[in-house]
């Protein structure tokens, strides 16, 4: 069966392809220069949208992220370089304007944490482990009586 003989599939799909067109049309300048226009968008990529829900200023059709993609824009074509850019960003609006922040000592303790807390974890896992078995390879003084004074086999 086709979507000609089922016009409630052919709705729904023309629906589906309305819908998810405009997430693909979001940005639509690009620059003359492919390279820039490659530097453009992994930079855009990149940079998180303040007002969003985690999503890239490449990603997001706020204000804001118009604003963020066209000062992008301007640095790239100002011959900045990625990491003059990065800085830009950063300086102004935090590291948190970034997805990868960069390693520093106020964001190592962050970035560190689910380390420390699964070794952590694991830590105390074998601890108690151990201790467990301990606990069953040694007999009570009730049990090593009652050992020995269990009768031996006679004949």
């Amino acid at each position: 069966m086709s979507l000609r003989h089922h016009p409630l599939g052919l709705v729904a799909a023309l629906t589906i392809v309305l819908v998810c067109a405009p997430s693909h049309a979001i940005d639509s300048e690009t620059l003359d220069d492919p390279v820039l226009q490659t530097r453009y968008v992994a930079i855009s990529k990149e940079l998180r949208c303040l007002v969003c829900q985690n999503q890239s200023i490449q990603d997001s059709n706020a204000d804001l992220a118009k604003d963020l993609r066209r000062q992008v824009r301007g640095m790239l074509l100002a011959g900045r370089s990625d990491t003059e850019i990065y800085a830009y960003m950063t300086e102004r609006y935090g590291d948190y304007v970034r997805y990868r922040p960069p390693w520093r000592i106020n964001t190592l303790l962050l970035q560190l944490f689910p380390f420390i807390v699964g070794l952590l974890g694991v830590t105390l896992l074998w601890g108690t482990l151990k201790k467990h078995r301990s606990r069953q390879s040694v007999s009570t003084p009730d049990e090593a009586e009652r050992d020995l004074s269990l009768p031996e086999d006679q004949p």
